[in-house]
Order: C-alpha cells, then structure tokens, then sequence
C-alpha cells in the first residue's frame, strides 16, 4: 500500500471509531481531526476563491439567445423511437 493510501485508511478508521455521532469524546475528536488535517496538509485544488457564474444574458443579446433556445426546444426532433 502507499503512504497515501495508509494515511487515508488511518483518517477514515480514526473517524469511524472516535466520531461523537457514534459515542467518542467530542473535544479529544476536534484536537485529533485538527492534527490529521495538519499532517495530512492543504490540497491545492481547494485554494481558489469560489467565484459564481455569470448569469443570464442581458440586452439584446439575452433576447436572442432566448429565442435561440426556445427555437432550439420547439422544433428539436421527438425523443420516442
């Protein structure tokens, strides 16, 4: 097995054994998750700011990107064989 592996098999065993849901001691489950997360260190996909997205369109362009749709949906091809 990998180091990595290991030390997910060891994280999830950890929770399942020590989760307060499941009769561990609630405070003694924080400090110990806090040391795991520290070793285990900051996954870098997770860094970024969550940004949304754009929205609808605006303006004429929204008008037609409305009727583009709504084109699309009226005269799309039936779905039964």
């Amino acid at each position: 097995m990998s180091g990595g592996r290991r030390e997910n098999d060891e994280y999830r065993a950890f929770i399942r054994a020590h989760h307060p849901d499941r009769g561990g001691d609630p405070a003694a489950f924080a400090e110990r998750l806090a040391e795991l997360r520290a070793r285990r260190g900051r996954d870098p996909r997770f860094e970024a700011p969550v940004v949304g997205g754009a929205g609808p369109r605006r303006g004429l362009r929204g008008i037609t990107d409305k009727l583009h749709r709504w084109y699309l949906r009226r005269y799309r091809k039936p779905r039964v064989r």
